[in-house]
């Protein structure tokens, strides 16, 4: 005869699972076994991927503004320059500036490429007819005439280029000083700024020589594979032959490892070589080849703001963080030693 597999309370009649758990016949409550790893499980909450995403993008956007990178004593001119193409110059130059201006700095960006990428990248108009920094560099025109505003940064500005530039190199052959027009331009802006960012072409012509003279610091990015090594010596000999007779403040102060992809043998010996060789000046982050960095400019976008909690916009956040800090130092540094003579 088989047996019932519920309880029977004392008048006899069968009891619910939960009728019996009230009157204490289970033999076992697996409720209260379950809760202790609940809660457990509630303290690991900031451990999940989400989590740990939504942290990343909450360090990056800033959005209550209290969090600050070092802002420079003085103005820091930087000319993002590198002859060979796809290295990740607009992209560097974009994600750099946004990441310091959501962090409590005033940040210039200049596109000095014809094709415009980085006014793209920043959302910025650049259709032709556009007041553009042709005007400035040919035209003499004032850069607070140009300067536009980058939508959600409020304290990001941008110099759009136009395919009117593009001729800007023949129409410069023939005036006096037109490797300083540039840096004239620069002089008669009338706005503080703690960082002006000059996204150079792929080229070593006269607009990137215009960039270079008005520029008191080079940043060089790299991409970890062999080809971005090999134009490498010709940049750093017209580096020394600008600071030879044209600006003699010019130094190479940042050098960023870009498309950096861990799973080749290769990315990490183009890594060691560079900083072997370059040593201090290479920056310890490293931004790895992401498609969601790619995709940003599409939508009119830094990655800083496109996908704030991804490992691009951490990279670049930790590489303007650290050209912060490390300006901040030199800075002190220099005042110090002024000082002491």
């Amino acid at each position: 005869m088989r047996r019932s597999t519920s309880q029977r309370g004392r008048s006899g009649r069968h009891l619910a699972p939960d009728e019996a758990a009230k009157n204490g016949r289970t033999k076992a409550d697996p409720v209260p076994q379950q809760a202790a790893p609940a809660a457990k499980d509630a303290s690991l909450d900031d451990d999940l991927p989400l989590a740990r995403e939504a942290q990343r993008a909450v360090r990056v956007l800033n959005p209550s503004g209290s969090v600050t990178m070092p802002r420079p004593p003085r103005r820091r001119v930087i000319a993002i320059a590198n002859q060979k193409g796809g290295v990740g110059k607009t992209t560097s130059t974009v994600n750099l500036a946004v990441a310091l201006a959501l962090h409590g700095n005033r940040v210039m960006v200049i596109d000095l490429d014809p094709q415009g990428n980085a006014s793209t990248g920043l959302g910025v108009e650049h259709g032709a007819g556009t007041p553009s920094v042709y005007e400035a560099v040919v035209e003499g025109q004032s850069l607070d005439e140009i300067a536009t505003p980058v939508d959600g940064i409020p304290s990001l500005v941008c110099v759009p280029a136009t395919i009117d530039l593009a001729g800007a190199e023949v129409e410069l052959v023939n005036v006096v000083a037109r490797e300083g027009r540039l840096e004239k331009s620069i002089a008669t802006y009338s706005g503080e700024l703690d960082y002006i960012f000059i996204d150079c072409p792929p080229s070593l012509g006269l607009l990137t020589v215009n960039a270079l003279v008005a520029a008191e610091e080079v940043l060089i990015p790299i991409q970890c594979e062999y080809y971005a090594l090999e134009g490498l010596g010709q940049l750093l000999r017209n580096i020394e032959l600008i600071k030879a007779h044209l600006n003699a403040r010019l130094r190479v102060s940042t050098i960023l490892l870009t498309m950096y992809d861990k799973r080749t043998k290769l990315a990490d010996q183009v890594e060691q070589e560079v900083r072997g060789h370059f040593s201090e000046i290479v920056l310890d982050a490293v931004v790895p080849r992401s498609v969601r960095v790619s995709e940003a400019p599409g939508y009119g976008q830094s990655i800083m703001t496109y996908d704030p909690g991804s490992r691009g916009a951490t990279s670049y956040f930790e590489a303007a963080e650290e050209i912060a800090r490390r300006g901040a130092k030199l800075s002190r540094r220099g005042k110090n030693q002024k000082g002491g003579n």
